[in-house]
């Protein structure tokens, strides 16, 4: 899935649900792939609370 550097789409209850899923799909043991994944999603998730911030000054 692409990712937009600038912000995200998603809020960050929806990427914090699917960083939760990846990690139960996972049994807490992520393969390089997923963790490829993780960093991804966290870096989502951060740009999607920054943005729900700054939205909310």
């Amino acid at each position: 899935m692409p990712l937009e550097c600038s912000g995200s789409v998603r809020s960050a209850d929806e990427v914090n649900e699917q960083i939760r899923g990846l990690w139960l799909r996972a049994g807490g043991r992520l393969s390089a792939e997923q963790r490829a994944q993780y960093a991804r999603l966290v870096t989502e998730w951060a740009n999607a609370v920054r943005d729900e911030v700054v939205e909310a000054a």
